[in-house]
């Protein structure tokens, strides 16, 4: 498998059934960020499951990796899609066959053992607040000075937070706010990035379904779900992180999450581990109980008072959470349930933001065009602040915003709105 380039292996190839479902008719194209940097092809949904056929008859090799390295991911398509292409389970088998069947550069193969051998530790993150912290606007004018490259990229997404928020820890367990009605259980799933650099996101949650008479618990491991490996084709680390984290949550009726890349690779369990005799039936059952947070609240209802909070707020769909778990309208309706606060669109809302996992750190200069794009249309409504349901994405919007602009999570506004007190802008 590691050998010369050579056809799809026989572990899991892109199944040829839904290969035969695209007709090629085109209306994928124009949602299609990677078609929209690169205007090729190849590079487009279509295109590619072109290339899957191919990859059934012919040898792979490095424009087969360079085509497929340039998908985001985003699954845009398969919400575009009239003919119902799962493009989502196809490139799902494709990143791992690139990987095991075409070589990468020395280079390569090291900056991307770096990414999930960092990203995906929270303590090896939170290690690095310090780092981040000292060098300030020295970092900043470092990356302006080398956009586009992967160290511009790493410097530019380089967040704002103090090491004092990066060491707190949630309670194991969080009882139900007093006074309301209880609703059981309910496990919450931490995250790598999102508690190493969102750890106010995260308590935000907590407070949220507690307010809303959840008993929360917060378990510390495992510390990751698997989805940065999972999207970058490094599917036996990621499946031994998808099995840790279903041992871990197994006694919950209710997981829920509140990172969208996290919470659509953990829905997706089911089917990747739907060939393994040991885990696939616990598999399935453990995708069928993750809900996205906005999900659970929306599906109860609201019991903590709201106070108004003043702002006009332009709403980012997260594309894990928009096109891979269809969530659009939850994280609107609650935001709109916050007295004087204004919800707008911007538009291109389908189109990526640039973050997509990993993409923003090996395809800097497409992830630049797509960031720059999504933030000019986010800043054309008005909006004085925006919010984005994923960590990635408000990295990303955040770099690439020509004026300053607060991104919340939802959740962060929600909790503001609940306890009566102004939502904290990072600085």
């Amino acid at each position: 498998m590691h050998g010369a380039p050579s056809g799809w292996d026989a572990h899991r190839p892109p199944d040829p059934e839904l290969i035969k479902d695209c007709v090629h008719c085109g209306f994928c194209l124009t949602t299609c960020p990677s078609y929209t940097v690169f205007q090729d092809e190849a590079d487009s949904p279509r295109g590619r499951i072109v290339l899957m056929r191919v990859g059934h008859d012919d040898v792979l090799g490095e424009t087969m990796q360079t085509h497929f390295d340039r998908c985001l991911g985003c699954m845009a398509c398969v919400t575009a899609c009239p003919s119902g292409v799962q493009y989502d389970r196809l490139i799902e088998q494709v990143r791992p066959q690139i990987e095991r069947n075409v070589p990468r550069s020395r280079a390569d193969r090291a900056y991307r053992a770096l990414i999930f051998a960092l990203f995906t530790h929270p303590g090896r993150v939170r290690a690095l607040v310090p780092v981040l912290a000292v060098p300030g606007r020295l970092g900043a004018r470092i990356a302006r000075l080398v956009p586009r490259t992967r160290v511009g990229a790493l410097l530019s997404l380089a967040p704002p937070v103090s090491l004092g928020a990066t060491v707190r820890q949630l309670d194991r367990v969080t009882p139900a706010a007093p006074g309301v009605t209880p609703r059981g259980r309910i496990a919450f799933m931490q995250g790598c990035i999102q508690r190493a650099l969102f750890g106010d996101v995260n308590a935000a949650t907590v407070r949220v379904l507690a307010a809303e008479g959840f008993e929360v618990h917060s378990p510390r491991s495992p510390r990751c779900c698997g989805a940065l490996q999972l999207h970058g084709g490094v599917e036996e680390s990621a499946l031994v992180e998808a099995r840790k984290t279903i041992a871990a949550y197994e006694g919950f009726d209710t997981i829920a999450v509140n990172v969208a890349g996290c919470g659509s690779a953990m829905k997706d369990y089911g089917h990747l581990l739907s060939d393994d005799s040991a885990w696939a039936s616990r598999a399935e059952a453990f995708s069928a109980k993750v809900r996205d947070v906005h999900e659970v609240l929306g599906s109860v209802e609201p019991q903590a008072r709201r106070y108004p909070i003043p702002l006009t707020v332009a709403y980012h769909d997260a594309c894990h959470l928009a096109h891979a778990q269809g969530v659009r309208t939850q994280p609107r309706d609650l935001l709109r349930g916050i007295p004087e606060l204004t919800l707008v669109e911007p538009a291109e809302w389908e189109l990526c933001c640039g973050s997509a996992g990993i993409y923003n750190l090996t395809q800097p200069a497409a992830a630049a065009e797509l960031g720059a794009r999504k933030a000019a249309n986010l800043a054309a409504t008005g909006a004085q602040a925006i919010a984005a349901a994923n960590p990635g994405c408000a990295l990303q919007i955040t770099a690439h915003l020509s004026v300053p602009t607060p991104v919340y999570h939802p959740m962060t506004l929600l909790d503001a709105s609940i306890r009566g007190v102004r939502p904290e802008a990072r600085t």
